[in-house]
């Protein structure tokens, strides 16, 4: 299943989009995040490294939706933790965020690792 290439353009066209995940007790919880897009691969990452609460709540349950532009586009968030994908979503970090002050923050190392890919469910 992929995404479609409407909603691949939204996703690539949004400079920020809402993850929804669920805690461990089933609250559902929104976070704002960025996303990119590199072909038809979804990415996103913690700008707050591995402790966020959205990133660890989709480790723990994969299921998570992508709200933009009055959609809800369900997801399952897998980790992208080969060099490749990590290169790849940083790639697109810098080129969609040139000039934000928080794009050193999402490509500093420490981050790396919380490079999830997004895939449709």
């Amino acid at each position: 299943m992929r995404f479609s290439s409407e909603e691949l353009r939204l996703l690539d066209a949004s400079q920020e989009v809402e993850i929804e995940t669920v805690g461990h007790d089933g609250t559902v919880h929104g976070t704002i995040i960025w996303v990119v897009v590199d072909d038809e691969t979804v990415l996103i990452r913690s700008v707050s490294g591995p402790g966020a609460r959205w990133y660890r709540e989709a480790l723990a349950n994969p299921a998570v939706a992508i709200h933009l532009d009055g959609r809800r586009l369900s997801a399952t968030a897998v980790p992208a933790t080969d060099p490749d994908s990590i290169e790849r979503a940083s790639a697109g970090y810098r080129r969609k965020y040139a000039g934000d002050p928080a794009t050193p923050a999402m490509v500093a190392e420490d981050n790396l690792p919380t490079t999830l890919r997004l895939a449709p469910a």
